[in-house]
């Protein structure tokens, strides 16, 4: 396991462990906002009743390169794993980076393999979906109907409130994420009108955390998002974009991010810039995945599994 170096001191204690994951999934747990791991098989990560979703994240359909020749049959890797949940999945979310380029036969052929999964599947933006026509293309196909111009909306599911945030079409200098004045006057109006006891779960393409700013990996308002998120006793983030797992946890919100279903990219500071990273022969199946959140009521923490493609 590796710390993310190059961060302010007070920083470093906030963020968790960093892992690139391999081999088996992993349930992760928060108990006294400290985050706890087992296997997908040993008794911890036993099957719950409740709330139970999938998520998918960064499938770059049209990317060509030596890191993943073939990113159509890697997503359907992933959409057969969803569909092989059966129950334990009943709906699933894509946290961005649909497609690599924005063009209409790269999302018809992800909207294809995904709507083949068969669950109710809900989607944020990522930057590669929003390229040249400010999202057209996607919203055209993945919006949720009646959401504003900039395509955020909330939802309810079995107790849990679903919030769907854009922070990709008014990207800060480097890269960073940002929502910008409407979309945070929004969110706070609709976090007013939810008791605190309600579970919240965030979906965002760029991580809603410093995650490491000096590639963009973070976005510009993420205090005031913690600051409106606080108030509430079990908050769970799931964001794409960086295409590995890393976790933090403040107080009752829990941070994650996702595995690819494209190509991995370098641990935060490991290498000179982020980008698709080419494993040696018969490893991208062990960096690429998806996860499974569980949301059991009375319980005040949602499990997050991570299961790897390759075996």
């Amino acid at each position: 396991m590796t710390r993310i170096a190059d961060q302010p001191a007070a920083t470093r204690r906030g963020i968790l462990e960093c892992m690139l994951w391999a081999g088996s999934g992993v349930l992760w747990t928060v108990a006294g906002g400290v985050p706890r791991s087992s296997l997908i098989g040993d008794p911890a990560a036993a099957a719950t009743t409740g709330l139970s979703f999938a998520q998918i994240s960064d499938s770059h359909i049209g990317f060509h390169a030596p890191a993943n020749p073939d990113v159509t049959a890697t997503l359907q890797q992933a959409a057969d794993q969803v569909k092989a949940l059966g129950a334990r999945a009943s709906m699933l979310i894509h946290t961005g980076d649909v497609s690599h380029l924005a063009r209409a036969a790269q999302f018809d052929t992800a909207r294809q393999i995904i709507a083949a999964i068969g669950r109710d599947t809900h989607f944020v933006p990522g930057e590669h979906d929003v390229l040249g026509d400010g999202g057209r293309g996607f919203f055209a196909r993945f919006g949720r109907p009646g959401a504003p111009p900039g395509g955020w909306y909330s939802f309810d599911q079995q107790g849990v409130h679903f919030i769907g945030l854009n922070n990709v079409s008014d990207l800060r200098p480097g890269g960073l994420g940002r929502l910008g004045a409407e979309q945070m006057a929004w969110l706070r109006t609709d976090l007013a009108a939810r008791p605190a006891s309600q579970p919240i779960v965030v979906m965002a393409h760029i991580p809603l955390w410093a995650v490491y700013p000096a590639w963009g990996w973070g976005t510009d308002e993420a205090a005031d998002i913690l600051a409106a998120l606080r108030r509430f006793g079990s908050v769970t983030v799931l964001n794409g974009h960086i295409h590995q797992v890393l976790q933090k946890v403040e107080g009752h919100v829990s941070f994650h991010t996702a595995l690819s279903t494209a190509f991995p990219q370098p641990a935060p500071g490991t290498a000179a810039h982020p980008g698709p990273m080419t494993l040696p022969a018969g490893r991208l199946g062990h960096a690429l995945g998806t996860a499974r959140v569980t949301y059991v009521p009375g319980n005040t923490r949602l499990a997050v599994i991570q299961s790897p493609l390759g075996a």
